[in-house]
């Protein structure tokens, strides 16, 4: 883990957070820049810097990373509605934390394309 990661600071808990959700493997806040009525940040617990530094071994845990995501909807009372779950990745795709991230927004009709 890098010394200087925010996210990594916040998943252990060096950071104080509310945690919205959190197992062994992710946990989930509130966004400090909310675009949406909901808008919750879902992060691994492991350090991996962008989706480009994915591996095979990170496979299941991107599969759980949307399970989360799911479970949270249902939780919270937007999943009937719907959500978006949007994963930035390195500077022109618009990732500004450089730890794996990813944006769940809810609670308005969410227009497209994005920006």
């Amino acid at each position: 883990m890098p010394t200087d990661c925010l996210f990594c600071k916040i998943a252990q808990g060096d950071i104080p957070v509310n945690f919205i959700y959190e197992d062994e493997q992710v946990v989930a806040f509130n966004d400090i820049n909310p675009q949406a009525p909901q808008h919750f940040l879902i992060i691994p617990r492991k350090h991996i810097p962008t989706t480009v530094d994915l591996t095979v071994e990170d496979e299941s845990l991107v599969g759980h990373i949307h399970l989360v995501a799911a479970k949270i909807s249902q939780q919270l009372g937007f999943a009937a509605d719907g959500f978006r779950l949007v994963n930035n990745c390195n500077e022109a795709g618009g990732q500004a934390v450089w730890h794996l991230h990813f944006h769940l927004l809810a609670g308005r009709n969410l227009a497209w394309p994005p920006g």
